[in-house]
């Protein structure tokens, strides 16, 4: 695949999760697919993805830097919203901003590895509830 074809591959997947198609995963996403040194299924991936869409109901993928080299992508994600409780916090009473730094490893046109990290600390100043 060709930079343009990554890049067109890569947003079809956040359009994906921001349409909430998370039936549609497996066109983009291996299976198994690799997420922070755990291997999920398809599957268990739809899961972990269709949890943090019930946490923040209006969860939006927004990129704010992309870059491509090869079968590798990286992506500052930017996320406004207000979460009804995440990962163990509590709901936010106002909209909040957090990104997520992620890297992937595409293989034969689809995610192959994912390495991913929320700035929580950014998700727990706004919510108050200290580090």
């Amino acid at each position: 695949m060709d930079r343009n074809d990554v890049v067109a591959r890569y947003r079809g997947y956040l359009a994906c999760l921001n349409e909430k198609r998370f039936d549609d995963l497996a066109g983009f996403v291996h299976d198994p697919v690799v997420h922070n040194d755990r291997r999920l299924t398809v599957a268990e991936f739809r899961d972990l993805l269709r949890r943090d869409a019930a946490e923040i109901p209006d969860l939006h993928y927004a990129i704010e830097t992309l870059l491509v080299d090869g079968d590798r992508v990286a992506c500052r994600i930017r996320f406004d919203c207000t979460p009804t409780g995440f990962r163990g916090l509590p709901a936010a009473e106002k909209p909040i901003s957090f990104v997520e730094h992620v890297f992937y490893r595409y293989a034969d046109g689809r995610i192959a590895q994912i390495w991913s990290l929320i700035d929580m600390d950014a998700i727990r100043d706004q919510l108050g509830t200290g580090r």
